[in-house]
């Protein structure tokens, strides 16, 4: 949902995909992004080919293997591209947080490409392994980012110590998830902000804490 940018490292060497440059670069890899999610949706993870990616974005697979080297980098970078960005205040209840956590879900399935994007690999990771390691990747990254409203509630004594941020993070979204991916059903903002009052709530009980505060 929310994007952060990596600080600069003069002395490092960036992941693959995860540099933002501009001019004819950020154009390379637009291109790239957008051919990648027509293959994606055109023949399925399983069959996607790098090569058929460059021909659609009109570079060399040499360009594509070079910057991102593998199919499942290209397809994480495709994640953050479509993700939208939210602010999590300190300020803010725990509650209050997770309905905007809840809404980013709804925003995003409303976006057709991000749609397509986790149709295409949620159908794949039943059967990839590789499919489903790079989905995880993403909302890994996703629930590391916003389970800062979890951990801020843990420090001003909103929720118990011990509470595990990505327990709450997986209650809130994972309802929305269900029936937009799975049974098919529709989600409406009220839905989302019921299940963040039900994680709210649960995580104020004491549900989700996992470990022994330090």
């Amino acid at each position: 949902m929310d994007r952060t940018e990596p600080p600069e490292d003069p002395q490092s060497t960036p992941a693959p995909g995860s540099v933002r440059p501009g001019g004819r670069t950020a154009r390379t890899r637009a291109a790239v992004l957008e051919a990648t999610l027509a293959e994606l949706v055109e023949t399925g993870y399983a069959d996607a080919r790098i090569d058929r990616i460059a021909a659609r974005a009109g570079v060399a697979a040499t360009t594509v293997y070079r910057r991102w080297g593998s199919l499942e980098n290209i397809v994480v970078d495709l994640a953050d591209d479509l993700a939208v960005s939210i602010e999590l205040p300190d300020s803010h209840t725990l509650e209050d947080n997770l309905r905007t956590v809840a809404r980013a879900v709804l925003t995003l399935n409303e976006d057709p490409a991000h749609r397509a994007w986790l149709q295409v690999m949620v159908s794949a990771a039943v059967r990839s392994p590789k499919a489903r390691e790079a989905l995880s990747s993403v909302l890994a990254h996703r629930r590391d980012l916003t389970s800062v409203a979890v951990r801020h509630a843990v420090t001003r004594g909103e929720v118990p110590p011990g509470t595990d941020p990505h327990e709450v993070i997986r209650a809130t979204v994972a309802p929305l998830y269900l029936r937009m991916y799975v049974t098919g059903e529709p989600v409406t903002p009220a839905d989302a902000d019921r299940a963040a009052a039900a994680a709210a709530l649960a995580a104020r009980a004491g549900l989700f804490v996992t470990r022994p505060p330090e």
